[in-house]
């Protein structure tokens, strides 16, 4: 294993317009050209399903400002509480989901690509094509 891992927040919505984020810690440049990115996501986690019913997610990039959140963000589940109001952030919609706002740097919105999206769906590993980066 290789450690430390940076520690993302990654936001996602589902069709009813339910909202979550969670923190991950395994995530990564699979792919530079086209920009592509791999997340860990187990399935039994609330965002797990939210992800794979639309494909798509943001990843923001932590602050010192955001290490409690972030720490918080990944012990507390989105089934049982409303982490962008109990951390006093942000969730703005983005093109197809939400964005986290506030303290996080340059969020990037992912899509699973719709003709890899079967193959792209391991047991835990969730790959994304860049569709835009925000300033």
């Amino acid at each position: 294993m290789l450690y430390p891992v940076p520690a993302v927040m990654v936001s996602c919505g589902n069709k009813n317009g339910e909202k979550n984020i969670i923190t991950i810690a395994w995530a990564g440049t699979i792919c530079s050209d086209p920009a592509m990115v791999s997340i860990s996501v187990r399935p039994e986690r609330y965002s797990y399903s939210m992800i794979r019913e639309t494909g798509e997610f943001v990843i923001n990039l932590t602050t010192k400002e955001l290490t409690y959140a972030t720490d918080w963000c990944g012990v507390k589940s989105g089934r049982d509480v409303d982490k962008f109001k109990e951390m006093n952030l942000t969730a703005m919609p983005g093109e197809k989901t939400y964005l986290c706002t506030g303290y996080c740097r340059k969020p990037g919105e992912f899509r699973v690509p719709c003709a890899e999206r079967d193959s792209a769906w391991q047991p835990q590993y969730v790959f994304g094509k860049n569709r835009r980066c925000h300033d």
